[in-house]
């Protein structure tokens, strides 16, 4: 059984009256220990499927249905209470723009104590601060940090304090939403290096959310490639990158630059994403695929299984049927 599994997820942003179609039948499975890579251009989903996995997001804001399964558990079910119990404990998140993510006027270690008495109330101090510097030594920050305010850190340790509160409650389910992207490169390799490491030891499991495809193919088995709230290819990272079917994978390969083999001109992709509030009557991606017919533009596309766990979203594309 999977670890995770989403069937047919919708998630609808409710705007005064306007109704923006964000996430469309998302399916997938997580497996234990799985890394999975979620990529697409900004605006194509990607942060809201996590934070509605997580649910996160404010039913005054936005309508989710489907079912997003942990462990045979739909979470979408679950009152507040039951949701307490496992997100965060069982299921953790490391946000975007880690600078913002603790309060400035308090000390980084007094912080980290909150939260851990959330779940533990009764923890004694020096059980709570070894727990906290173990945590540190684990992503590679000092001691010293606990006394530290977040002004006083760098954007390569507040990274990893955000890490390190992540895994205060040892979780199962890890999810990185684009937690490297502000970083300069040496010190996002060095994270990423971390990351990797960590998910052995503690064996975790990670969705990691990016816009760099490098970054999925260096440190994920597997990669989801969405665009404009619809899931458009999926599979081992070493099927998809490698040997892309569907056209959009194979525009946004041609448009990331390779720094081994034989070089080639970059090309973006024509165009930009359409209007999420109007449901498209075909392919999502037709009005910017060369390869797009009048059955790409007249019939949405259901998802082909090409290959041992890769599937593509494509009229054009070789395979069996799912749907």
């Amino acid at each position: 059984m999977a670890l995770l599994e989403l069937k047919n997820m919708n998630i609808t942003y409710k705007v005064g009256k306007k109704r923006v179609f964000a996430v469309q039948d998302a399916c997938m499975e997580i497996e234990e220990q799985d890394a999975v890579g979620i990529v697409g251009e900004s605006g194509s989903g990607k942060s809201t499927l996590a934070m509605g996995v997580l649910r996160l997001l404010s039913p005054r804001i936005a309508d989710i249905d489907g079912e997003v399964l942990y462990n045979g558990q739909d979470f979408l079910k679950l009152n507040e209470d039951e949701l307490s119990k496992l997100r965060w404990k069982e299921i953790s998140v490391v946000f975007q723009k880690s600078m913002n993510a603790l309060s400035p006027v308090h000390k980084v270690g007094a912080q980290m104590e909150d939260v851990y008495r959330i779940h533990f109330p009764k923890a004694g101090s020096e059980e709570v601060k070894k727990k906290i510097y173990d945590l540190f030594q684990i992503v590679n920050l000092s001691d010293r940090v606990y006394e530290l305010y977040p002004h006083e850190l760098s954007g390569g340790m507040m990274q990893r304090v955000s890490i390190a509160l992540s895994l205060l409650f040892s979780p199962k389910l890890l999810v990185l939403d684009e937690a490297t992207t502000a970083l300069d490169v040496v010190t996002q390799g060095q994270i990423l290096s971390e990351i990797m490491e960590l998910q052995s030891k503690m064996k975790l499991t990670r969705m990691m959310i990016t816009h760099d495809v490098s970054v999925v193919s260096s440190t994920c088995n597997k990669v989801v490639v969405m665009y404009a709230g619809r899931m458009m290819e999926q599979g081992y990272v070493t099927d998809v990158l490698v040997h892309p079917k569907h056209p959009y994978t194979q525009g946004l390969l041609r448009s990331f630059p390779s720094f081994t083999g034989a070089k080639s001109d970059l090309r973006g992709i024509p165009g930009s994403l359409p209007d999420l509030s109007v449901k498209p009557t075909g392919c999502v991606f037709a009005a910017r695929c060369p390869h797009a017919t009048d059955q790409c533009r007249s019939k949405l596309p259901e998802m082909k299984t090409v290959g041992n766990k890769w599937q593509v979203a494509c009229h054009l594309a070789e395979g069996e049927n799912n749907g």
